[in-house]
């Protein structure tokens, strides 16, 4: 059993009860909410004629079903006008902050949440979306729940868990130049496999991890739930601390100086014991693309679709079926694989630094004829910032089409979609069937980089080689 980790201490700091049956009633500090997993959960409380708990600890925004090429009033899908107004109506209804489009805030809640200092370290945070684990790279908890458990929160600030166990995975040395974030948690899920976290709340560390940007640590910590973790966090450091100071919610004055005491407090020591730990070399990881129907069928630029002898049984069942809907035969290199679509964006993938990287490999060049590309920036504020800094004229003067802030196609909840069986090059963070809006669409997951070197070549491609 572990002891003595950041897990284990925010846990039993926001502990409230022990539940019959063996769970734990877990108070959560933060609460994020969006207009598609919020409205049942309201209406279970107008049900039940009950109030907000703690309106100050909810936070909204709107980003999964908003439009990326027209964000206008009313929208011309009458579903997202009407998911939106009930999510007007119902912040204002009980006091809760809301970031509207047009706030200058608005955007992915797992983008906009960290940029206005609103994740901190030692955190409970929960969100009626599954990537919500994207905001342990603060050393904060965070969990992504169903609707009935967003009623949960709305009317108790509460949830019923049962305590996870840790498994550290720790990144000895460092990423090579071209290698970023998304290549290294593709490599862990697919050497560890989509099941192996279930039960368990992963915690990144290592050499390889301490170099990343807190913009790189949010998309490893976003993607530990597609390796099977509940959630996934690191320890806060300097680079936590810089990145959270002075921004709209932070603490301010002396108060500042009491929050990293206790941050600080919080690290998991160096005594901390675990239920497992998986060591990993960072130096070893290359450019990173899958080639299935889940994150754990990922392989490296250089490598090729691994044969049915190759793969645990287990998984072989899955592996048939991957190679059947995607097209793709045992032995196949998965470089230069004819792409149709890319896109830049989600809460994976859609900040500052990404669009900054993606802009350095396409400055100067141009998208290949048949290819559509699009980059839909994760927040209000990075929209802003980009276009600051000239990124949005590099993208649209390469070929790429220039969008508003919101989920567009990682998930397809809006007109972005895959049309038959395209294939699509995408930073985003799932590859699921049908996942970005065609039954029969297929996804190819990969950095920002690589996005924009296939784009201008039309195919899977090898970034280092445009850097």
């Amino acid at each position: 059993m572990s002891k003595d980790t950041l897990f284990d201490k925010v846990w039993d700091l926001h502990k409230v009860a022990n539940l019959p049956g063996g769970s734990d009633q877990i108070f959560i500090g933060l609460h994020l909410i969006h207009e598609v997993t919020s409205p049942q959960a309201f209406g279970a409380l107008k049900d039940k004629n009950l109030k907000v708990k703690f309106p100050n600890r909810t936070v909204a925004t709107v980003d999964h079903i908003v439009p990326t090429d027209n964000q206008s009033r009313p929208f011309k899908d009458n579903l997202a006008e009407q998911m939106i107004k009930t999510l007007e109506n119902n912040c204002a209804e009980h006091n809760i902050k809301f970031f509207n489009i047009g706030s200058g805030k608005q955007g992915i809640v797992h983008v906009v949440a960290p940029e206005l200092g609103l994740t901190q370290p030692g955190m409970t945070i929960a969100c009626g979306d599954s990537h919500t684990s994207t905001h342990g790279a603060f050393g904060s908890i965070a969990f992504g729940i169903g609707t009935s458990q967003v009623r949960d929160v709305l009317a108790s600030q509460t949830i019923a868990m049962n305590k996870l166990k840790v498994r550290q995975i720790w990144c000895e040395n460092k990423l090579s130049t071209g290698i970023y974030a998304k290549d290294l948690i593709l490599h862990i899920i697919s050497q560890l496999g989509v099941k192996a976290g279930v039960g368990y709340a992963y915690e990144f560390a290592g050499p390889a991890i301490s170099a990343l940007s807190m913009e790189e640590r949010m998309t490893i910590c976003n993607m530990s739930i597609e390796g099977g973790a509940r959630c996934g966090y690191m320890n806060p450091d300097e680079k936590t601390f810089s990145y959270i100071k002075d921004r709209l919610c932070s603490p301010q004055n002396k108060n500042w100086n009491r929050a990293i005491k206790w941050w600080k407090s919080l690290q998991s020591n160096n005594d901390s014991i675990y239920d497992d730990v998986i060591k990993l070399d960072a130096s070893k990881v290359e450019p990173t693309v899958s080639w299935g129907i889940t994150p754990g069928q990922s392989i490296g630029i250089n490598q090729k679709i691994p044969s049915l002898k190759e793969i645990d049984p287990n998984d072989q069942f899955i592996a048939e079926e991957a190679y059947e809907y995607m097209g793709f035969k045992p032995g196949k290199s998965i470089k230069n694989t004819p792409i149709d679509v890319c896109f830049i964006g989600s809460c994976t993938n859609g900040r500052i630094s990404d669009l900054r990287v993606a802009a350095k490999v396409l400055k100067n060049q141009k998208v290949a004829n048949n290819v559509k590309a699009f980059v839909v920036p994760g927040s209000e504020k990075v929209a802003k910032e980009a276009k600051e800094e000239g990124l949005d004229k590099i993208f649209i003067d390469a070929g790429f089409q220039w969008r508003e802030p919101g989920c567009s196609m990682c998930l397809a909840m809006n007109s972005d979609k895959l049309i038959g069986n395209q294939i699509s090059a995408s930073s985003s963070n799932r590859n699921f069937k049908g996942r970005q809006g065609s039954p029969n669409g297929r996804t190819l997951l990969m950095s920002p980089a690589m996005v924009a070197a296939a784009s201008i070549t039309g195919k899977v491609s090898d970034v280092r080689n445009f850097l």
